[in-house]
């Protein structure tokens, strides 16, 4: 089952300085029609204003991975991290037993990130942040794996069943991907557009999939995507 969630149909909040489009319910925010997949349960398109951002502020039991489309996000936290992401690069937070962290964009341009949380397999643990950067040449014409719950690979680590993934796609350009069993996805994409499966999304919309073996992913025009796969029921 493939769920098309439009920009029309994305709820959203603008608080000066930041410009929020929320792809999942969350409490009060998102449309309530958009649920979880899996262990996927808030995605967030955040423009933020030059010199602007998120004071200090306390998470626990979330694994949170932060992809940047455009400008850098500066973060620092309760445990000494403290680091710079910039445009097409990934930093991943699993917040643990607890911490405090504040997220701010020290630029003179607009930021614009993906904000992804995901349920942890474990509750606890000890808190952790880490970033790095991703060429955007390495993704072109294919998925590169940017953070994993299964270990390996150059990805960042994530304490989840999950896998998050980035493409750079030139116009007509298909990349195909298929599902173990019991494992669905949520596909965004960052610029340009895609046709999965034969629904197109633009820039900003979303795609839940469900019980499908497999997508195929044609961009139309050149594109940048993430897509995150993850456990939607046990195998």
């Amino acid at each position: 089952m493939l769920e098309h969630r439009s920009v029309d149909d994305i709820a959203g909040v603008q608080a000066g300085w930041l410009n929020a489009k929320h792809h999942f319910a969350l409490g009060s925010y998102g449309n309530p029609a958009h649920q979880p997949v899996g262990g996927l349960y808030v995605w967030n398109d955040d423009s933020i204003a030059p010199h602007a951002g998120f004071p200090l502020h306390a998470h626990a039991n979330v694994e949170i991975i932060t992809y940047v489309r455009e400008g850098a996000i500066t973060h620092k936290d309760d445990l000494g991290n403290q680091g710079i992401t910039r445009a097409g690069d990934v930093q991943v937070m699993s917040a643990g037993t607890g911490i405090r962290h504040a997220e701010h964009n020290d630029e003179d341009v607009t930021t614009r990130i993906f904000q992804i949380w995901l349920h942890p397999r474990q509750r606890g643990g000890v808190p952790q942040w880490g970033a790095r950067p991703f060429p955007k040449a390495d993704r072109s014409g294919r998925l590169v794996l940017l953070a994993s719950g299964s270990g390996g690979s150059e990805a960042l680590p994530v304490g989840a069943d999950a896998e998050i993934y980035g493409a750079l796609l030139g116009a007509g350009e298909t990349i195909s991907y298929t599902f173990d069993e019991g494992h669905g996805g949520y596909l965004v994409p960052a610029a340009g557009a895609v046709v999965v499966n034969g629904i197109r999304v633009e820039a900003g919309e979303g795609l839940a999939i469900r019980s499908e073996p497999t997508v195929t992913i044609r961009a139309a025009p050149d594109a940048e995507l993430v897509f995150v796969v993850t456990r939607t029921s046990a195998c």
